[in-house]
């Protein structure tokens, strides 16, 4: 017998809905596209013309009061995301709310007893966690290739020497905004699913653009995150670097590095107009790649990079469909706990950047 098909309704139709989530309810088993929320459709950029099989809305209030909708996938900017996400969940609706989750981790608390009162879940769009180049560092991880690490790096660079005119570049951080809320949520989300909350956190804040410290709307960011065993995880985050091959992830143990630059190709796939279906969709090129070990001689030299198949941000929603319909928090795949504590570790990079102090966690 096949299982209920959970009606889903998207809040916004901008990039997010249109790239990294329309595409993936339609291929998940357990979830139908049933309604948009728009406000003002026009030529060129009209749900109502892209979806016509899909229930309209130009307001969040007719959605919510629509008794057919299960599901509510929350689009929109981080600064209306706690009242948006607390009123789906008022509506009885389950909720999955784009990255940054909340500007704040108090308001990410609040959801988390607001979504236990009304018994439904809440998931968090943190898809860089399947991202395919991520995934191979936490196999080597797991299976012990480096050794202990006793430096991770990871990096968010690229050009782009123009202001953003979206939100991006409008809110600040205490809206949710800034590449520490907007880059550097994913960033240390992969470095919380991998070692934890740290011991300690030091944080600088810059606009590279301007030449100046900026603790509002940064967008440049270079944190450490020390963890009790010696550890150190060092976030970057970059508008003005100059590279042809950005650097992406330099993973460092007693036994070996590993190498990585460039993003994960599945965005730019997305935005190319390709699917989750597509051969060949989240599959990376070896080249991007280098696995340096030390030989039982104390030699350094070039490994082979694991022939990975890429789980793709298809697992994400698959996984956030099998939550759904068993109705279990332990299900979800991005729990709200986990992002409040990312965004715990974001407000002590931004703490220690006002003070120049490291924050320390009990």
């Amino acid at each position: 017998m096949a299982g209920k098909i959970f009606n889903v309704g998207v809040v916004g139709y901008g990039v997010s809905a249109k790239v990294f989530h329309i595409p993936f309810i339609a291929t998940t088993a357990q979830f139908k596209l049933h309604s948009i929320v728009q406000r003002s459709p026009k030529e060129g950029n009209s749900a109502p013309h892209d979806h016509p099989e899909a229930r309209h809305y130009t307001d969040v209030e007719a959605l919510l009061a629509d008794p057919e909708v299960d599901v509510v996938v929350l689009t929109t900017p981080p600064d209306n995301h706690f009242e948006l996400t607390k009123a789906a969940l008022e509506a009885g609706k389950h909720v999955l709310t784009e990255k940054p989750f909340v500007p704040t981790s108090a308001e990410a608390d609040r959801l988390i007893a607001a979504a236990r009162e009304s018994k439904r879940l809440i998931c968090v769009y943190q898809n860089r966690r399947w991202d395919f180049d991520f995934l191979t560092v936490k196999h080597l991880l797991a299976e012990g290739v480096l050794g202990r690490i006793v430096e991770f790096n990871t990096h968010f660079d690229r050009y782009h020497a123009a202001v953003p005119t979206n939100w991006k570049g409008e809110l600040g951080i205490p809206s949710g905004g800034g590449a520490l809320f907007d880059l550097g949520t994913h960033l240390v989300d992969q470095v919380y699913m991998l070692f934890g909350m740290p011991q300690a956190v030091h944080g600088r804040l810059l606009s590279q653009r301007s030449g100046k410290a900026d603790l509002f709307n940064p967008d440049g960011v270079s944190a450490e995150l020390t963890y009790p065993d010696g550890m150190l995880a060092h976030v970057r985050i970059s508008v003005l670097s100059a590279e042809t091959a950005q650097p992406r992830f330099w993973v460092r143990g007693v036994k070996g590095s590993f190498h990585k630059s460039g993003l994960d190709p599945q965005e730019d796939q997305l935005r190319a107009g390709g699917k989750p279906t597509d051969p060949g969709f989240g599959h990376e090129s070896a080249e991007n790649m280098r696995l340096v070990l030390v030989g039982q001689d104390g030699k350094v030299r070039e490994g082979k990079v694991p022939e990975l198949e890429p789980e793709t941000y298809s697992a994400f929603y698959a996984a956030f469909g099998r939550a759904v319909e068993s109705g279990k928090d332990a299900d979800v795949p991005v729990k709200a706990a986990e992002a409040r504590d990312v965004l715990r570790i974001l407000e002590a990079i931004v703490e220690s950047a006002k003070t120049g102090r490291d924050v320390v966690f009990g």
